[in-house]
C-alpha cells in the first residue's frame, strides 16, 4: 500500500525561526532519491551574504542548512529561486535565482547557478548573470555523448528585457563541465505578440526522450483595476521542441491548429484579477505543465483564472493525448485554488497538488488519478489551518508556487504554510524536526522553553508506491 509523509524541514538549530519561509521549490537525486535538496525565502541564520538551502541525505526524514546561495540580504535570503538535479553522473545540481541583493535596489537580475554536489559547502558557481527576468524555474536532465554524460539544463523564465514577447527558456546542452555561462542560450517561446508582456510563470516538461515542451501565459489584454490590481486575460500557450530545445531553431515543433503559428493555444481570452488577494494571498500567474515519462505524447497542463465574477480564482486540468496539439475540456477543476503542481509517475499515474481558499482556511491537497479523475481519485489533504495567522510579512505570503516531483513510482512535493503545531492542521500526520508542542499548539526556541509566534515554514512530503 502507498504511504505518505509529511515532515516540517526547519531545523532544529532554528526552532527560534520567526520567518516568513515561502515560495518553495523542490529537487530530488533520481539515482540517489534519499538526496533532496529544498529552497525558500528563508534567509542566512547569521545574516551572511549566502543564503541556505535545505538538504536531506536521508529521504527527508531530517534536514540541515547549508548557506551557498550568493546574493542574500538579511531579512530575504533570496529572490525566487528553484533547483534541479541532473538525471545521471552524481549529486550535481542546478539552480535559478533571482539574486536578493539586487532586489534591494528593485532590479530583477536572475542568476543561474551550478552546484559542486549534495556535500558540498562551497559557494554555488554563477554561470549566468541578466538583469531583467523573472521568476526562473529550472529542470535538467542529462544524455550521453561518446561515451560521456552531458547535462541539459532548460531555466524557464519571464524576460522582461525582451518585452513584450517576455516568455523564455534558457538552455544548455552541456551545463555540467563548461565554463561559464555554461553554453546557455537565450530563447524566446512566445512567437505572437502579447499585450505588453507575458505572464510571470513559464513552465518546462522534460521527457527522457528529448522531448521538451514549454507552457506560458500570453497577456490579450490589461486594465488596472485600482489598488494595484490589474485585471487581464490571457491565452494558455504550448510549445515542443522534439530535439532537446539545442537545435537551431528551438522550440518551434508545434503549431496551432487554427492560425499556424508556433505555440498552440489550450485556451483563450482567459480573465484574472492579477494582484488581487485571496487568504492574504496575491492571485496571478498560476501554472503548471507535466509529460508522462512513459509516452511524450501524453502531457496535461493546469492554470488558474477567475470564473464568472468571482473573487478569488479557479484551477483548471486539461490533457492532450496528441503531443500537445489538442486538449481536452477540463479534467478536473478547483474552486479558489492556486499554485498548481503536475508530476506524473512511470505508471502514468497523475498527482496534482494545490492549495485552496475554503472557509477561512489554506487547504493544501494532493490528488493521485489514473484515469483523469473519471473514477474515484486518492486524495490527501496535507495541511489546513487559519489563513489569517500569521500576518503577511510581505507578498508572495505562501508563494507563487510550489513544486511536486516523481522519480520513478514515488512522488516528492513541497509546500509553505501556517507552522502551528497542531495534529488537526495535519490530517496525515507530520513530523517535525523544530521544537514544538503539540499538545498545547505551541512553537518552542531552542531551549525548548521560551514560546515562539506561529509563522511561515516549508514542509516536505513523499508519497510512496
Amino acid at each position: 500500500m502507498p504511504t505518505l509523509k509529511v515532515v516540517n524541514i526547519t531545523p532544529v538549530a532554528l526552532s527560534g525561526d520567526r520567518t516568513q519561509d515561502a515560495e518553495p521549490s523542490l529537487a530530488v537525486n533520481p539515482e540517489h532519491p534519499n538526496e533532496i535538496v529544498a529552497t525558500a525565502f528563508t534567509p542566512d541564520p547569521m545574516g551572511g551574504a549566502l543564503a541556505p538551502v535545505y538538504v536531506s541525505t536521508d529521504g527527508g526524514d531530517t534536514w540541515v542548512l547549508r548557506s551557498i546561495v550568493p546574493g542574500a540580504t538579511a531579512t530575504l535570503g533570496t529572490g525566487d529561486i528553484s533547483v534541479a538535479f541532473a538525471s545521471e553522473g552524481g549529486a550535481l545540481y542546478y539552480a535559478g535565482i533571482l539574486n536578493a541583493q539586487a532586489s534591494k535596489h528593485h532590479i530583477l537580475r536572475m542568476q543561474i547557478l551550478r552546484s559542486q554536489g549534495i556535500a558540498s559547502t562551497t559557494p554555488m558557481e554563477v554561470l549566468v548573470s541578466r538583469d531583467e527576468p523573472d521568476q526562473p524555474w529550472v529542470v535538467a536532465g542529462s544524455i550521453q555523448v561518446n561515451g560521456s554524460i552531458r547535462d541539459r539544463v532548460y531555466v524557464a523564465n519571464n524576460d522582461l528585457g525582451q518585452g513584450p514577447r517576455s516568455a523564455a527558456v534558457d538552455v544548455s546542452g552541456d551545463a555540467r563541465t563548461a565554463p561559464a555561462p555554461a553554453g546557455f542560450q537565450q530563447n524566446s517561446v512566445e512567437q505572437r505578440t502579447p499585450f505588453g508582456q507575458d505572464g510571470p510563470p513559464v513552465r518546462v516538461a522534460l521527457h527522457p526522450d528529448g522531448t521538451v515542451y514549454a507552457a506560458f501565459e500570453s497577456w490579450q489584454t490589461a486594465v488596472g483595476g485600482g489598488g494595484g490590481i490589474v485585471n487581464d486575460t490571457f491565452d494558455v500557450v504550448v510549445t515542443r521542441d522534439d530535439s532537446g530545445g539545442v537545435g537551431p531553431n528551438p522550440f518551434q515543433d508545434l503549431k496551432d491548429a487554427a492560425d499556424s503559428a508556433i505555440g498552440q493555444r489550450v485556451v483563450t481570452q482567459r480573465p484574472e484579477r492579477f494582484n488581487a488577494f485571496m487568504g492574504q494571498e496575491r492571485l496571478g500567474g498560476d501554472l503548471s505543465i507535466a509529460v508522462d515519462p512513459m509516452d511524450a505524447a501524453s502531457v496535461w497542463v493546469a492554470w488558474c483564472d477567475r470564473v464568472g465574477g468571482q473573487m478569488g480564482c479557479t484551477l483548471h486540468v486539461r490533457h492532450s493525448t496528441d503531443h500537445g496539439q489538442t486538449w481536452s475540456d477540463d479534467v478536473r477543476s478547483v474552486t479558489d485554488a492556486k499554485n498548481p503542481a503536475l508530476a506524473v509517475n512511470t505508471d502514468s499515474l497523475l498527482a496534482l497538488a494545490y492549495q485552496q481558499f475554503e472557509q477561512g482556511q489554506w487547504v493544501t491537497a494532493l490528488e493521485l488519478t489514473a484515469d483523469d479523475w473519471q473514477n474515484q481519485q486518492e486524495r490527501h489533504v496535507l495541511h489546513q489551518a487559519p489563513a489569517n495567522v500569521p500576518p503577511a510579512s510581505f507578498l508572495p505570503f505562501l508563494g507563487d508556487y510550489m513544486r511536486l516531483l516523481s522519480v520513478g513510482l514515488d512522488f516528492y512535493g513541497v509546500f509553505s504554510g501556517n507552522n502551528t503545531p497542531d495534529h488537526a492542521n495535519f490530517p496525515e500526520g507530520v513530523a517535525y524536526q523544530r521544537h514544538a508542542d503539540f499538545v498545547h499548539h505551541q512553537l518552542l526556541d531552542l531551549d525548548n522553553v521560551t514560546r515562539v509566534p506561529p509563522s511561515i515554514d516549508p514542509f516536505f512530503y513523499h508519497r510512496a508506491a
